[in-house]
């Protein structure tokens, strides 16, 4: 699965799983329109979500953003 194919626009829509054992893309959820990608880091004072953010910028090759979704599992990212 190629993320890059699939984030044309400035919003990603991505289900999070913390406490994995290694940060990367499950697959992609067709009935949420999200990604699903686990992360190395645990749920807590926002480690998961510093992770994840680092993740993708460097698989995106671009700056992304926490839009929505700070304490949720289903976050809105907004990618420049």
């Amino acid at each position: 699965m190629d993320i890059n194919s699939l984030s044309k626009t400035d919003m990603l829509r991505v289900h999070v799983k913390a406490n994995a054992r290694e940060t990367g893309i499950i697959g992609y959820d067709n009935e949420k329109k999200a990604f699903i990608i686990s992360v190395a880091a645990p749920a807590d004072k926002d480690k998961a979500n510093k992770e994840l953010v680092r993740f993708l910028s460097k698989e995106l090759k671009k700056k992304v953003r926490i839009k929505s979704g700070l304490k949720s599992r289903e976050k809105v990212l907004f990618v420049e």
